[in-house]
């Protein structure tokens, strides 16, 4: 098992006007992933709820902002009990057979344009063995042909642009690798948490943008940009593209004051049961069965 202490901090400037805001910075309960403490503080005396979406287990924290300065601290304990499994035992799902919930995950979406990439996709990888290897193959194509570089790529960035302009960030490396996926129909999705065990040299802590691909009968992890180490990722939030699990969205004049404050420091206590998270050979998945819904 592998325990997470998470610390987030974000700020922001609110108009006259106040606003409203949509955060996905909750830790999504899963059969492998329990968050087993939690608090949440807000600089303002508003109401917020969070709401959980019962078809993915992203968590959603909603409130009415008051004009001023609004600060939000959240801090949680995530204990993770990843499903391990040899790579070579996982096979793609063909599509007649994928549950109705991982469908929408092989068709293009605003950031991933499947449609566009499916000669390049097959002349690459459609002659590899289906599973696992290939997805894996994906992965490494996406790491030797873009260069992790920052200040690149926008909020706009799509995975065709990213394949032209050959560098970009966690998100644009993830939505190209999920981009290729797709167009060999092997579903894939974004997912966001943190980027534990990422190099200092590539800048503070941050949120982190990964792929999940459906193989077997679960989704496993895959590190589309390389940077970090897939056990010790807290899942947050996961979605067709970066437009669906956005850590912020604002509705109203805000400014954001400065970048996320993002700390994930593994617990690591052998007596405990809890072990330091690794880059392991194992295929990795901190979801649930396609037959399990997500935890309340």
């Amino acid at each position: 098992m592998v325990r997470i202490e998470l610390q987030i901090e974000l700020g922001y400037d609110i108009d006259q006007h106040g606003a409203d805001f949509v955060f996905n910075i909750h830790p999504a309960h899963t059969a492998c992933q329990k968050v087993s403490q939690e608090h949440l503080s807000l600089s303002q005396p508003v109401e917020a709820q969070v709401q959980t979406d019962t078809a993915t287990g992203n968590r959603y924290l909603r409130l009415r902002a008051l004009p001023g300065r609004l600060n939000v601290a959240y801090r949680a304990t995530v204990d993770m009990t990843h499903h391990r499994v040899d790579p070579g035992q996982l096979a793609e799902v063909p599509v007649r057979s994928l549950p109705l919930g991982v469908m929408q995950y092989i068709y293009p979406s605003r950031y991933c344009e499947s449609d566009r990439l499916m000669r390049l996709a097959f002349k690459e990888f459609g002659g590899l063995w289906q599973g696992h290897g290939r997805v894996q193959a994906i992965m490494k194509w996406v790491q030797q042909h873009i260069a992790f570089t920052s200040n690149v790529s926008s909020s706009k960035t799509s995975a065709v642009e990213t394949l032209i302009e050959q560098a970009g960030v966690c998100r644009d490396m993830t939505h190209l690798m999920i981009t290729l996926c797709r167009a060999l129909n092997i579903p894939a999705r974004f997912v966001t948490g943190t980027d534990y065990g990422a190099d200092p040299a590539l800048g503070p802590p941050d949120f982190h943008a990964y792929v999940e691909a459906y193989l077997g009968d679960r989704w496993y992890i895959f590190d589309a940009s390389g940077t970090g180490i897939p056990m010790g990722f807290v899942r947050i939030g996961t979605g067709r593209d970066a437009a669906d699990v956005a850590f912020a969205t604002m509705f109203g004049g805000v400014t954001s004051v400065h970048a996320p404050m993002v700390r994930a420091v593994a617990v690591g206590n052998a007596d405990q049961g809890f072990e330091q998270p690794y880059h392991c050979d194992l295929a990795l998945s901190t979801d649930s069965c396609s037959d399990c819904p997500p935890q309340p």
